[in-house]
């Protein structure tokens, strides 16, 4: 009986909570269907004609898609990668079943945003937006879209996971983001527009780059008070570009380090303003700018020809200025002295020569292995490093001051400055190795890396004679479709990588028969656990790959500027839709390239070799007669010196 009665009074407890549960679910899922309803009249579905339909795997531009109403005068505003294949004409459908040919009126290149006039006579349902600072982490999230069925919407719910992404430009929601709901809008649980969904990267850049993140629970949302912000100078025809500042920050800290200048671009918006190598920002706006990271989420959300205050540091005294953002920098081309360092020179400062290039202004001045050099513009010169960013910096490459030492006596020349060759060096002495005596050894030989979170494999081959005291060159091998017999890779490369002083990393893609765009983060993640585990020379590291392969070390060395300093590509393109990102002083990325006349890649090849010299990359090509092939024994021993000469300065 006493069970009998606690259970009843359990058992009425239980009952009404279950009820009130249940009344909960369901007030939420009329909240979400009340607002998407009263969004979907502002909610149209695209379909775009004469593209194609797939990038890699990716869905791409041929449709349908979705866009959002922001005039009520026909004016649609959608995601640029719905028109990345530039679709030669494009169908709106509206809610209540209208259809109107539509073009295209501007495009914003830093949100990845295109402005549609559609050719309508009824007068559109605009939006409401919410604004910027009612936008919490946490709050529901409804994504939507008017892809797969023109009477309905497509759904997706989340919430806010972040405000002020990529660079303060983007909201990042948890709610599914693909190619179905690009251009529609990301509603909060009042039917309001936070903003219009797009694919974004932190570190790509272009309309496709981020879309391999699409389903992932990492999404990205416009906000709509932005857009009507820029929405007049768009429909006026006026694309609309990044704004650029022109400098390059010292150091790579992003969150710790100072806003400190290591170099401003020749003809650039700051030179232009009087900013030099050393100046500090310490506000810009109104805002004050401690940490390198605020820098970039203020000039995040600025656009080209908008004018920007800055409070600078110069020694112990401070100035404002005034400066003219721009869409684009004149290409920026490294300046070269034409030497190689000797790499083991631990003990002592300055860079000792261990080989001059022939016809280089190091060569026409006279200087000679084993001369030291020691100041440099009048700095000292600390290592190899510290000179590579001088010579970067430097504004007047016209009668450099150099002093040097040689037989105990210093001597000081003065020269010009030339840039970095593409010719390879016939002959490079190999730099000898000295043997590890510090202690317990590394591992050597193949070495497993695994990253748990990944299934992916991937392994490195580490030298007998690996030496932490020497750090050693990385090259990333991106094997063809098809996989790769691992005996015969290391057989290839192992005498090499012992005589040169290279890691071979070669990671391997899940399907033998093709890479994903998406392995490169995979790649990448690889080459930092090894970093971590080995002493590496971050000026040798080098993306390397044949045909598909080599397409992935182009994807890696454009994504990872921070750490890829070559590119190797064997008969294979530039992959569509990935422009090569601007040439950088401290970043430097030479590039080697094969061709082949009766490649069918060869058009493009070339091509491509076009593209990066007008950007100002050392291309050095090699030319492979008639047939494409991997590299025979001559190409791959002058490839090796390629690599070896990467340091050069």
């Amino acid at each position: 009986m006493l069970r009998a009665n606690l259970f009843a009074m359990g058992f009425s407890v239980l009952v009404p909570s279950m009820i009130f549960a249940q009344s909960i679910i369901q007030l939420e899922e009329k909240a979400y269907q009340d607002s998407v309803a009263r969004m979907m009249p502002s909610v149209v579905r695209i379909e775009t004609f004469g593209g194609t339909e797939r990038i890699g795997r990716t869905l791409a531009s041929s449709g349908p898609t979705s866009g959002l109403v922001v005039s009520e005068d026909g004016y649609v505003i959608s995601s640029s990668f719905n028109f990345v294949r530039k679709p030669s004409s494009i169908l709106v459908i509206f809610s209540n079943g209208e259809k109107a040919a539509a073009e295209i009126v501007a495009r914003d290149h830093s949100r990845m945003l295109t402005l549609l006039k559609v050719n309508t006579e009824q007068k559109l349902v605009v939006p409401r937006a919410i604004s910027r600072g009612e936008i919490e982490v946490g709050q529901w999230a409804i994504a939507v879209g008017r892809t797969f069925d023109q009477a309905g919407p497509n759904v997706s719910i989340g919430i806010v996971s972040a405000v002020n992404r990529i660079w303060s430009k983007a909201v990042q929601t948890d709610a599914k983001i693909s190619p179905s709901n690009y251009g529609g809008p990301l509603l909060d649980i009042q039917g309001r527009v936070i903003g219009v969904l797009v694919p974004l990267s932190p570190q790509g850049r272009g309309e496709v780059a981020g879309a391999e993140w699409y389903d992932s629970g990492i999404g990205f949302a416009i906000p709509l008070e932005d857009i009507f912000k820029q929405l007049d100078e768009l429909k006026s025809g006026k694309d609309l570009y990044p704004g650029i500042l022109g400098v390059v920050l010292e150091g790579n800290n992003l969150y710790n380090g100072f806003a400190k200048i290591a170099a401003c671009h020749p003809n650039g918006p700051a030179t232009k303003a009087g900013l030099k190598k050393n100046d500090t920002i310490i506000q810009i706006d109104q805002t004050p700018i401690i940490r390198q990271a605020q820098l970039k989420h203020v000039l995040g959300s600025k656009y080209a020809d908008e004018q920007v205050q800055l409070v600078v540091r110069r020694d112990n005294t401070t100035f404002e200025t005034e400066v003219l953002l721009t869409d684009e920098l004149d290409p920026f081309e490294h300046p070269f002295l034409g030497v190689l360092p000797v790499r083991t020179s631990h003990d002592q400062k300055g860079v000792v020569i261990r080989y001059v290039y022939p016809d280089s202004p190091a060569d026409h001045t006279g200087l000679q292995k084993g001369d030291q050099l020691v100041l440099f513009s009048g700095e000292e010169i600390i290592d190899a490093e510290s000179l590579r960013k001088s010579i970067a910096a430097i504004e007047d490459r016209e009668n450099v001051d150099l002093v040097f030492e040689r037989s105990g006596q210093m001597q000081n020349v003065k020269l010009s400055l030339g840039v970095l060759p593409t010719l390879i060096p016939d002959v490079l002495p190999v730099e000898e190795i000295p043997a590890w005596n510090g202690g317990e050894q590394q591992d050597t030989g193949v070495v497993e890396i695994k990253l748990p979170e990944s299934p992916s494999h991937c392994f490195a081959y580490i030298p007998e004679n690996y030496n932490p005291q020497n750090p050693a060159g990385v090259v990333v091998w991106f094997h063809a479709p098809g996989g790769f017999d691992q005996e015969k890779l290391i057989d290839r490369w192992k005498d090499s990588c012992t005589a040169r002083n290279l890691i071979l990393l070669a990671p391997q893609s899940q399907n033998p028969s093709r890479w994903q765009r998406t392995e490169v983060e995979f790649s990448q993640k690889a080459l930092n656990q090894l970093i971590s585990r080995y002493k590496v020379d971050s000026t040798r590291i080098v993306a390397h790959g044949y045909q598909a392969g080599a397409a992935m070390a182009y994807l890696l060395g454009f994504a990872h500027r921070e750490l890829v300093r070559g590119i190797a590509a064997v008969d294979a393109t530039i992959p569509r839709l990935s422009r090569p990102p601007d040439n950088d002083p401290f970043q430097r990325l030479a590039i080697y390239t094969t061709v082949a006349s009766q490649s069918p890649l060869e058009p493009l090849i070339n091509q491509g070799i076009q593209l990066l010299r007008t950007m100002k990359y050392p291309v050095t090509v090699v030319d492979q007669g008639t047939s494409a092939r991997y590299l025979a024994d001559n190409e791959f021993e002058e490839f090796l010196r390629w690599v070896d000469s990467l340091d050069r300065l």
